[in-house]
């Protein structure tokens, strides 16, 4: 479950439902991408401050419902998620560079949402599971963790 984020001078829950299609709408998404996909955003999540509440692939697209904080506008969110893990996959599953003709991972568009924090978090998750014919829960994290704070911030 999302928390409230309390940051030196602010309090904040921003959650956001991302759908990110692969290139030329491709089913690149088998047991090894979902799992390279996981781990990268498990990494990006250690490193930024943003917590993936769910991941979900289905054969040709990702479903992302995330937390951030304010300093990071969608754009900016967006632009972090999809450039790391394509560099990550293509690295990790050479194969997939392959499928997609050695040009990009994802497609140049993209789905955001906002989600409320009371009633509606549920609903997207199961909106998003419903989704597509072969959809995967790669990932879920309902826990209290609020994201960690650098000493050199304390």
């Amino acid at each position: 479950m999302s928390e409230y984020i309390h940051k030196s001078h602010n309090v904040t829950v921003l959650l956001y439902h991302l759908v990110f299609p692969a290139k030329y709408r491709r089913a690149v998404f088998d047991n090894r991408v979902d799992e390279v996909l996981k781990e990268v955003c498990l990494e990006i999540a250690e490193r930024y401050q943003v917590k993936f509440l769910e991941i979900g692939t289905d054969k040709d697209h990702v479903h992302f419902l995330v937390q951030s904080v304010p300093t990071y506008s969608v754009s900016r969110l967006v632009q972090m998620l999809k450039s790391l893990t394509a560099r990550e996959i293509f690295r990790r599953c050479p194969q997939v560079k392959k499928q997609l003709w050695g040009g990009e991972f994802w497609s140049d568009g993209y789905f955001a949402s906002t989600v409320g924090k009371h009633g509606d978090e549920a609903m997207i998750g199961r909106y998003v599971k419903n989704q597509g014919n072969e959809y995967h829960k790669l990932h879920s994290d309902h826990s209290s963790r609020c994201f960690k704070i650098p000493r050199s911030k304390l």
